[in-house]
């Protein structure tokens, strides 16, 4: 290995803590670095161990495998990772209590700091987080470095545990809580614990295996119960023990603590999703059993006042509510009616009870607000309506519309039931031809299916045109019909970038070759959404210069079925947002790459964060802890570089939210591509889906079908016409297995 000491004249590239930089001396070095943003390495003095290789775009370069800043460290802390620190300031400090002496009162009496001439609270406040979070890292990572954590893994490790009083301890105790940090995983938290000298069949990996194998497969696959052949076959596969009395006695303790459910069918489920399935069990059938008074002699006249001209099956619905039905599943295909037949139920009853005690619900904001719209009553996304009450026993509501119900998994669908009054009467509306709920279940498609309570079906397709082809589309790929797509129609245009003579290429061409025709192949469908994109781009912008701020996030979407690879989303979000943003005023840099004032971003992890409402900001109020919720999408508007702030306004929720420019990454991904589950609920008026055979591995009817019906006024498919035909032929016939379907 060899050295190389140098200092940093310019940063070329920065993704996720990995950098490739040229020294004063011309050098050019790759490294990673993860205990401050890699901008403040610039001018750095540094010592580089590794060796030199021949990069293919920046030539001949010193690759590292570790990085050392060769200046005292406090010195390069305080001037260069905590802002508002000058050389000149920074080495008074040193200077007036030495080294030792000033990282004894930044550790143990920091308050001392403010007889320094130009200290406040507020600064002190700010370099006492900055250096705990500098401390904690540099500890960290020396605990956790023999047992062959990366700097990317030790950032990710440091940033979940910050909360945690002393995280190298808890480590200590049980390094297999690491596996509970998102991005981890049973497989690196069991590696980092068999380094760390613990048994193979040491009890807490059995029990640490078995919670990840249920939570594998309930909450990743969507199952909510488990054989237990399955379950310690699995096992096997994370432990290679070969001995199944240990996984009975760990199971048995499971059993015994009540964290694991044992079915009558001998099947097992973690208790917690057993006590939702059989909660919404008997709620669905009580309610769809009780009875309410009539609610109109004559549905004719509510008809004709209400100038309403429905189909036969939409008026099915409305005499079970007439009748006094507590609960009905509303269940309808792409174009068959269900806001109309929603609405008409909700008239219906609002002859009975004041606007005030109707409320509908859904679990994205935009299709609470959809619903806002169309219904014109009150609207709320769930996991707001559950904080709102969550002191109450119940929700002050008689009538309560529950939409997008095909989202909702067991545990969300449990809590939102037990908290509506028993009396009140339930409109629950889905479409099951969409993807099931993320997470443990399939509430909706259960109770279909067992018949718990009444259901009307909606399958006559309405359209206003013969040119509008969306819900034609849709419905045909939800039968695994091959339809028309290749025709032309006002509401949905198919974009042909195939690979010609795909077949015969492939049997012609060595591996190599042929990955070389598909890196071009996926780069001409890049080209075409770029062209779809400058078509639609001055609309968007002028909503967003005339600040309806709403419509441009709902206006214009690119939707891809992965994450990974050149046409997966986080490509694409790169790729777009020098479409859509390229000039900027202010951006960041982080660990997933660049952010930039106005672009679009997606919340993406249930977290208590500092908010205020749009007049609480104008105000200047101080920020409250709101509960911001996983799909929230927002558009940063605001980049304050002096507190390291980053406010994004989520209009849809009409909030603001006030994130750490060290918690961006943590938090928020741009969203001018989503995946087709993000996008479950949501509706926008143009949406360009990309159809690609690299993803191939996801392409089923179920998908196909979710993706075309987020599309309100135009959609696109972009991509390769075999890829679709393949996608039209995959029934989706993954089946959960469910609690419910156990219990009946």
């Amino acid at each position: 290995m060899q050295t190389l000491i140098g200092q940093i004249d310019r940063i070329i590239y920065q993704n996720n803590g990995f950098f490739i930089a040229a020294l004063k001396s011309g050098d050019k070095i790759s490294a990673h670095y993860y205990e401050s943003d890699v901008d403040h390495l610039v001018n750095a003095a540094i010592t580089l161990k590794g060796s030199w290789e021949e990069h293919r775009q920046h030539g001949r370069t010193f690759k590292a495998h570790s990085l050392i800043v060769n200046q005292n460290e406090l010195f390069f802390f305080l001037n260069r990772v905590v802002k508002g620190f000058t050389k000149k300031l920074t080495a008074e400090l040193i200077e007036k209590y030495g080294t030792d002496g000033l990282v004894d009162i930044l550790d143990n009496d920091i308050e001392r700091l403010l007889e320094i001439k130009g200290m406040n609270e507020k600064r002190l406040l700010k370099l006492s987080s900055g250096w705990k979070q500098f401390r904690s890292m540099r500890l960290l990572g020396e605990f956790l470095a023999p047992f062959g954590v990366t700097p990317a893994l030790l950032r990710l490790i440091a940033g979940a545990m910050k909360e945690v009083k002393d995280p190298i301890e808890a480590i200590k105790h049980n390094p297999y809580g690491l596996m509970r940090i998102n991005g981890i995983g049973f497989k690196k938290a069991d590696e980092i614990a068999l380094k760390m000298g613990l048994s193979v069949d040491d009890e807490r990996r059995i029990q640490a295996a078995m919670e990840y194998t249920l939570s594998e497969y309930c909450e990743q696959e969507g199952n909510s119960c488990i054989e237990r052949g399955a379950l310690f076959s699995k096992l096997d596969l994370l432990l290679a023990l070969g001995d199944h009395s240990r996984y009975d006695e760990a199971l048995e303790d499971r059993l015994r603590e009540g964290s694991i459910t044992l079915l009558p069918s001998s099947k097992l489920s973690p208790t917690r999703i057993y006590e939702a399935e059989t909660l919404l069990i008997s709620e669905f059938k009580r309610r769809g059993k009780s009875k309410n008074e009539p609610l109109s002699d004559n549905l004719e006249t509510f008809l004709k006042t209400h100038s309403l001209s429905l189909g036969e099956q939409q008026l099915t619905a409305l005499e079970r509510i007439n009748q006094g039905c507590g609960l009905i599943f509303l269940v309808g295909y792409a174009g068959t009616g269900k806001s109309t037949t929603a609405k008409a139920l909700l008239d219906l009853l609002a002859t009975r009870y004041e606007p005030s005690l109707i409320m509908t619900c859904a679990l994205s904001g935009i299709a609470s607000q959809r619903i806002r719209e169309r219904s014109g009553y009150q609207s709320a996304t769930i996991q707001s309506l559950l904080v709102k009450f969550e002191s109450h026993d119940k929700m002050p509501y008689q009538v309560v519309l529950i939409d997008e119900a095909s989202m909702i998994n067991s545990t969300l669908f449990a809590r939102l039931m037990a908290k509506i009054e028993r009396s009140a009467t339930v409109i629950i509306v889905g479409d099951d031809a969409q993807l099931p709920p993320i997470g443990a279940g399939s509430p909706l498609s259960d109770a279909i299916t067992l018949n718990l309570a009444p259901t009307v079906m909606l399958t006559q397709i309405y359209r206003q045109r013969d040119d509008q082809a969306i819900a034609l589309i849709a419905n045909d790929v939800r039968r695994g019909i091959i339809p028309q797509y290749r025709e032309s129609y006002d509401d949905f245009t198919f974009v042909n970038v195939d690979i010609p003579n795909r077949y015969a290429l492939k049997n012609s061409l060595s591996a190599n070759e042929f990955e070389e025709v598909l890196k071009t192949h996926a780069h001409n469908i890049l080209a075409a959404i770029a062209e779809v994109t400058l078509e639609y781009l001055p609309l968007s912008r002028e909503k967003l210069q005339t600040k309806k701020l709403r419509d441009y996030l709902s206006a214009f979407q690119v939707i891809s079925p992965m994450r990974g690879n050149t046409l997966g989303v986080d490509n694409l979000n790169t790729f777009l947002q020098d479409y859509f943003n390229p000039k900027a005023k202010k951006k960041i840099n982080t660990f997933k790459g660049e952010f930039r004032l106005m672009d679009k971003v997606v919340h993406i992890k249930n977290e208590n964060l500092p908010s205020t409402t749009p007049e609480e900001f104008k105000e200047g109020h101080e920020p409250s802890e709101r509960r911001i919720f996983n799909g929230m999408c927002g558009l940063i508007f605001r980049l304050d570089e002096e507190e390291e702030l980053c406010y994004v306004y989520y209009p849809n929720e009409e909030i603001i939210v006030h994130y750490k420019y060290e918690q961006i990454s943590d938090f928020l991904n741009l969203s001018y591509a989503l995946s087709v589950h993000k996008v479950q609920g949501m509706e926008y008026d143009t949406v360009v889906v990309v159809m690609s055979f690299s993803h191939h591995i996801m392409l089923n009817t179920k998908l196909l079908y979710t993706a075309l019906t987020r599309a309100k006024e135009h959609c696109i498919i972009v991509g390769e016409g075999g890829a679709f035909e393949s996608a039209c032929r995959r029934l989706e016939q993954s089946k959960r297995s469910t609690v419910m379907q156990e219990l009946n």
